[in-house]
């Protein structure tokens, strides 16, 4: 099953924007852009001036990917796992965001442009996990 037809200009020019995004935070806030510690952040209850940036990052996140959906732009596969299945999957991402002191946005964009041993660390094993990942549900499991 195909989930998209990959065009390497549109991948060239999502990794632009990713970056253009990324140098744009450091430049305006002096903040690195992890969506772990974006949202980290806000769910730590603090009320402070940084509050209304973290929104509206988190918002930019979400409302093109909503207006997508509603204008039937989104074309992949649908995942019908079930609630406890999707529920189990997001609360093993964030522990594992949580012992990498970061996500893959953070470590693998911001991290690896600063030059940062720790990055690159986490960046090598999620790429290698992800490749376990990939051979033992294709080849294993059989899917």
């Amino acid at each position: 099953m195909v989930l998209a037809e990959f065009s390497p200009f549109a991948a060239l020019a999502g990794g632009m924007l990713i970056g253009a995004a990324a140098v744009l935070l450091m430049l305006v806030n002096g903040r690195i852009m992890g969506i772990a510690g974006i949202v980290g952040g806000l769910l730590s209850g603090g009320r402070d001036a940084d509050t209304w940036w973290r929104l509206a990052f988190v918002a930019g996140l979400l409302l093109p990917a909503l207006i997508a959906g509603w204008s039937g732009g989104l074309n992949g596969p649908a995942i019908n796992l079930g609630l406890p299945v999707l529920l189990g999957a997001g609360f093993l991402v964030g522990l594992g965001t949580r012992m990498a002191n970061g996500c893959t946005s953070g470590h693998g964009i911001c991290g690896l442009s600063r030059l940062s041993r720790r990055s690159l660390a986490a960046v090598a094993t999620f790429m290698a996990v992800c490749g376990v990942t990939v051979y033992v549900t294709r080849h294993l499991w059989g899917a």
